[in-house]
């Protein structure tokens, strides 16, 4: 049972979906003042960009042979996946998610955008960082920081997020896929970034 949940988890989790999740988060927020049009239009925009052009550039690097796998498991196979990603995310800060109208997305952006950048460096390295839990820790500071920013009490949110850090951490553990080290390691890429940031918007 425990098997079939923990590979489950991951894939619920999995960084291509981050995004996405805190983009609906914010615009469904108590505090949110968006109209449901624009709302679907963002969300639509959101998951295009970050969710179906990268499964389609996997598919592509998969057919080619260029991964050998779509968990890309191994460091050099991580380099083109984590470049695609951060042009997307230059994409949706220049056209869609602008800091005018969307002043905390943005910054949640910005800062995941520095975060992949920062996990490609060290792919670059030859060595791994966990990126679920770059997305699930920085996901998890956001919603902390809109918290404190629109003084709703998110508690719920925020009490699961952090259940499912520890969650999603020992199911990459019990999986295989990374070593204590770099589960912490990726945790504080997504996290710091996220925590300098919220000085700018809070």
């Amino acid at each position: 049972m425990l098997k079939k949940i923990l590979p489950a988890v991951s894939y619920i989790f999995h960084p291509i979906f981050i995004t996405l999740y805190a983009t609906i988060f914010y615009l469904f927020s108590n505090n949110s003042t968006f109209i449901n049009q624009e709302k679907i239009f963002i969300i639509a925009q959101i998951a295009i960009i970050t969710v179906v052009v990268p499964m389609l550039f996997f598919f592509v690097l998969k057919s080619t042979k260029i991964i050998n796998s779509y968990k890309v498991l191994s460091v050099g196979e991580r380099k083109i996946p984590l470049i695609i990603h951060c042009f997307l995310l230059i994409l949706i800060l220049k056209k869609t998610i602008t800091i005018e109208r969307y002043t905390e997305l943005h910054f949640y952006i910005l800062g995941a955008l520095t975060s992949t950048i920062i996990a490609l460096m060290i792919a670059f390295l030859k060595r791994r960082v966990s990126l679920h839990m770059i997305g699930i820790s920085s996901l998890t500071i956001f919603i902390i920081g809109l918290n404190l920013h629109d003084q709703v009490p998110y508690t719920i949110a925020i009490a699961f997020l952090i259940l499912m850090n520890g969650i999603i951490a020992s199911s990459r553990l019990a999986l295989g896929n990374h070593s204590e080290r770099q589960l912490i390691v990726g945790t504080l890429i997504g996290a710091l970034p996220q925590m300098l940031l919220l000085y700018l918007w809070l």
